[in-house]
């Protein structure tokens, strides 16, 4: 496997990158706007062949790259199936798989951050998205969140993975990169209080919203591709 971790100091996004390095096809995961040159050039010095560029949510802090790499490389963009985005090429569901060669990528719908949060998983590493951050996770007051939602897709569908699986979370903002599902299970201060501990906390963060949400959500429901861009 090829794989590549990046970052957008802005809005503290991970934009990640696996390929199949027999057949160098290539998926990238939550593709920023500002970013898309950085990332298309680094596909291109690695001789990568973009296949998929795919959300682990609709996002509401910065507006997706997809639908810009999508017209310069011909790939295909994916979304959750329950966001109805019709812009999206592929409307993803539970269970499906995306291959890179022999490389397989599944898609687990893990909601709770939002209505339509997946993760995606391949061989050793899981790209949780907002659903599990390293030491904490997602709002849930926004965009259809359910706290209680989103502690059933941590304990529920992300744990049972496996213990050694590595987490890549959507977000970090302390410089963290990576953790593991056995550090989550037994170190994450969130999901350590239990279900209603979890609920109880989540529904009172009362957080303010993302600076961004007005104008990222809509530009995120049309690919990213808004006037002016593209």
């Amino acid at each position: 496997m090829i794989f590549r971790q990046l970052f957008d100091e802005a809005t503290w996004t991970y934009t990640y990158i696996v390929a199949d390095e027999a057949t160098k096809e290539a998926l990238i995961i939550d593709a920023v706007l500002e970013k898309v040159e950085r990332d298309a050039a680094l596909i291109a010095e690695l001789g990568l062949k973009l296949k998929y560029a795919v959300e682990t949510h609709v996002h509401a802090d910065h507006i997706t790259g997809a639908g810009m790499l999508r017209e310069r490389t011909g790939c295909q963009t994916g979304v959750a199936a329950s966001e109805n985005v019709d812009c999206a090429d592929l409307h993803l569901n539970d269970n499906d798989v995306l291959k890179l060669g022999d490389l397989e990528v599944k898609v687990l719908t893990t909601p709770g951050h939002t209505s339509g949060c997946l993760t995606f998983v391949c061989e050793n590493k899981v790209f949780t998205g907002d659903a599990l951050f390293i030491r904490g996770c997602g709002r849930t007051d926004f965009q259809a969140g359910d706290a209680d939602t989103l502690y059933t897709s941590i304990t529920e569908k992300i744990f049972p993975l496996g213990d050694e699986k590595e987490v890549y979370p959507g977000h970090d903002y302390k410089g963290m990169t990576m953790s593991t599902i056995a550090e989550e299970k037994t170190l994450n201060p969130r999901v350590k209080l239990g279900r209603k501990g979890f609920v109880d906390l989540m529904n009172n963060l009362n957080l303010p919203m993302p600076k961004h949400i007005q104008k990222a959500v809509p530009a995120n429901q049309v690919c990213g591709l808004i006037e002016g861009q593209g």
